[in-house]
């Protein structure tokens, strides 16, 4: 049962392949990818790259059916047009404030002078997990008590090792 699997599979590899090589000599196109900017999607524009070679695994009939469909049935296949976004600068929210350095400056020393230890952490700039280590050290040697880097470290670290089980997680979903 499970040679006969493969074999199925094996063979609508074949098939699929030999469909994509007909595609891309009839777009004259030299990769894989250029069969891309002709099969559209439901969301608009075409199909990403990434999607399409995800495709190609886990549903090649449908892949086939796709390329058959736009490509090789179509007299002349159109290019289709990419999906209208933003520019990349005009994506940001509309409510977000933006402070300069200077007046964030000022908003920290009026936190800091009324004591609103959220505020402070808030509007303190993030340090990175060695120059927190480098200032603590310093802070040791001087035998000087800081709270704030002491909590800004192990914020820094927590977030580093939130990062790295993120990396893990990734590459196990991934294989």
């Amino acid at each position: 049962m499970f040679m006969e699997e493969m074999k199925t599979n094996s063979r609508k590899l074949e098939e699929l392949e030999d469909v994509i090589a007909r595609a891309i000599k009839k777009v004259r196109g030299s990769k894989e990818n250029d069969l891309c900017k002709y099969i559209p999607v439901a969301t608009g524009g075409y199909i990403h790259h990434f999607t399409m070679r995800k495709m190609k695994y886990k549903s090649p009939e449908k892949l086939v059916s796709l390329i058959e469909k736009f490509i090789i049935e179509s007299e002349r296949p159109l290019v289709i047009p990419p999906k209208p976004r933003l520019a990349r600068g005009t994506r940001k929210k509309r409510d977000q404030l933006n402070f300069t350095k200077l007046q964030l400056e000022r908003l920290l020393n009026m936190a800091r002078l009324s004591g609103d230890k959220e505020m402070i952490s808030i509007l303190s700039p993030k340090k990175s997990l060695a120059q927190c280590k480098r200032e603590l050290i310093y802070a040791i040697r001087n035998q000087v008590v800081d709270h704030e880097l002491w909590n800004a470290y192990v914020e820094s670290v927590n977030v580093q090792q939130a990062m790295v089980a993120a990396g893990v997680e990734s590459i196990s979903k991934e294989t």
